[in-house]
């Protein structure tokens, strides 16, 4: 142990350390069975120790503790002072927002339901937890439609003496001010309970047993109203995913390392189906394997907070052997919460799709982060959803086209790739009044505009769009920029150039920096786009050659044969029959044609 801290009295009781910098800020703040044997576990061989608990230990110049009587109670401790401080080496919750959940007091004689953030001890059932506060606001106008709950506030409820526009509407049963049997509106209640539940499949037995009862009884007004209720429900019901069959309510988690940082997604399961989930990301996090379950417990006790909704069971993505945490959560919830490792299939299936989530989440995150700093450097006033790329280019002066291909949200969008051929400009080698042809046509073809048209090339090439563009009156329809290769002219060097209209020097940006690999990128995938394009034209025209080399076949025999058979094979594979049926074919020609081809590959 090093000398600083030898002469440091630590105790062996349970409770959280917290290690400081050299500015006596906290870096680090963990929590411990036995604080001695935790800390000493830090100043071991530095070759024994994590990356990243190395780093941290360079910069630790002072430790200092807090005792508690319980682990519960330093978990406890340990969340208040990560949330205080936010030190630079844990996991930091930063969204401590709650989430949106259903509650339906049944305390009341005729309960009522409402959104709500909290989760409180009641005798209220809590429905949940949904992350967009749409998509439940969105459940609740569902749910409205097909149940006739109440909506009014209890003090409304109490006060009101003719039954509102709810009612008239036939959305209420209006237990205010009308002479509503608890047993019929208990009865409501109940299929909302299973709707909620997921019980989907009861619910729709129940009205349907209903319905047939009215139909029975020969009340065909209230038949219909349950036949619409039950298509409604129906209609509702199929957009829901179900991953398990048999049911279940938990939550699922996955960590996400990252070559940037650490993600950890969620799923929220109820009765079976995914009803939401949500993605975390810390950038620049290192993470170390044997860290897992520290990570994992640091970030759930920040997670499921007094007023959070907690699942009666969590599935995690290892064991879970500190058994603080489910002391922790089980008495947050008041019964027993499981914490259960993913061994299963089905839940090893639930894990990986938490990770997938998480990884197009952070994907999402970096490509916006990204979008945010383009729109900085190129002067726009929104994110560039849309960037066009474009590459002119020839092989020696033969066969000239203008390769362009389109990234939207940062993903390349290959279906609308394009490659625009220049016959007119055969044998000229002339990049800039290819370019400028591009224009016209690109502004011919119209909408959807770029946000952003790059093009591969420098100055000159930059200058020759932008002529273009004021030819046409399109000055100013999209920003045009130009991405030039460095001295060795090597592409995806890092030395690249960017340059932008009214500027003299290039664009500083930074050698390997996230902006410039992008544009790299978008220009290398137009560059090898266009070039594949060159390639398989050549190799197609010089097919065609070699067959206008046999005899009794011209040009157009030759496009007329490559058009209907789209390979040299099977041209020459082709039967007398086959050739005869071809457009402008007798049996003669499809003779003379056909021998011409035999002898070819004999």
């Amino acid at each position: 142990m090093p000398e600083s801290f030898q002469n440091k009295d630590f105790p062996t009781c349970p409770g959280v350390y917290f290690m400081k910098d050299a500015r006596n800020k906290i870096i680090y703040v963990g929590k411990a069975k036995n604080i001695r044997k935790r800390l000493s576990s830090y100043f071991r061989d530095p070759e024994q120790l994590p990356i990243k608990t190395r780093v941290m230990m360079t910069k630790v110049k002072d430790i200092d503790f807090l005792c508690t009587n319980t682990e519960k109670e330093a978990l406890l401790l340990e969340a208040s002072l990560i949330k205080k401080h936010r030190p630079r080496y844990n996991i930091v919750l930063r969204d401590d927002k709650q989430y949106i959940l259903f509650k339906l007091d049944k305390e009341h004689a005729f309960p009522t339901l409402r959104l709500t953030r909290k989760v409180g001890r009641d005798g209220a059932t809590y429905f949940g937890p949904f992350t967009s506060a749409r998509s439940a606001r969105q459940t609740l106008n569902v749910i409205n439609k097909l149940f006739k709950l109440r909506k009014c506030a209890d003090r409304t409820f109490k006060n009101r003496v003719r039954p509102c526009l709810q009612y008239h509407i036939s959305r209420c049963l209006a237990p205010c001010c009308l002479p509503v049997s608890p047993e019929k509106y208990a009865r409501a209640v109940r299929q909302v309970e299973l709707f909620l539940f997921g019980k989907s499949h009861d619910l729709l037995k129940n009205l349907e047993s209903e319905m047939h009862k009215a139909a029975e009884e020969l009340n065909f007004e209230k038949a219909a109203e349950l036949r619409d209720q039950i298509r409604a429900v129906q209609k509702t019901i199929e957009q829901q995913a179900v991953v398990l069959p048999e049911g279940g309510d938990f939550d699922v988690f996955a960590l996400v390392p990252h070559e940037t940082g650490l993600g950890i997604g969620v799923l929220f399961v109820r009765q079976g189906r995914v009803l939401d989930s949500r993605s975390f990301y810390w950038p620049d996090f290192q993470f170390e394997q044997e860290e897992t379950e520290a990570v994992l417990t640091s970030f759930l006790i920040q997670f499921y907070g007094p007023t959070r909704f907690i699942p009666d069971k969590i599935v995690l993505p290892v064991v879970a052997k500190d058994k603080s945490i489910k002391k922790l959560l089980t008495e947050l919830k008041g019964k027993e919460v499981r914490l259960v490792s993913a061994k299963d299939k089905k839940l090893k299936q639930l894990i990986n799709m938490a990770r997938q989530n998480c990884i197009e989440a952070v994907e999402r995150k970096k490509a916006a982060d990204l979008s945010l700093r383009l729109a900085e450097i190129f002067g726009l006033r929104f994110e560039p959803e849309r960037i066009e790329c474009i590459d002119a280019s020839h092989l020696s002066g033969q066969g000239m086209r203008v390769g362009m291909v389109v990234f939207e949200y940062g993903r390349p969008k290959r279906d609308e790739y394009l490659v625009y051929k220049f016959t007119e400009l055969e044998g000229t080698s002339d990049d800039y009044l290819a370019l400028a042809k591009f224009i016209e046509r690109r502004v011919r073809s119209g909408p959807p505009w770029p946000d952003l048209l790059l093009i591969d090339g420098g100055k000159g090439q930059l200058n020759a769009v932008l002529t273009a563009l004021k030819r046409h009156d399109c000055d100013g329809l999209f920003i045009v920029a130009a991405i030039a290769k460095g001295p060795t002219r090597r592409a995806g060097e890092l030395f690249d150039q960017v340059f932008v209209p009214g500027r003299k020097n290039p664009l500083a940006l930074s050698p390997g920096s996230r902006e410039l690999l992008f544009l790299q990128q978008i220009r290398d995938e137009a560059h090898r786009f266009v070039l594949f394009s060159l390639r398989r034209a050549g190799k197609k025209n010089m097919l065609k050659s070699e067959l206008e080399n046999l005899p009794g076949i011209g040009p157009k025999t030759a496009k007329l044969l490559w058009t209907h058979f789209q390979s040299l094979e099977a041209i020459y594979a082709a039967s007398e029959d086959e050739l005869a049926k071809l457009p402008g074919f007798g049996p003669k020609k499809a003779r003379k044609i056909f021998s011409a081809l035999q002898s070819h590959v004999s």
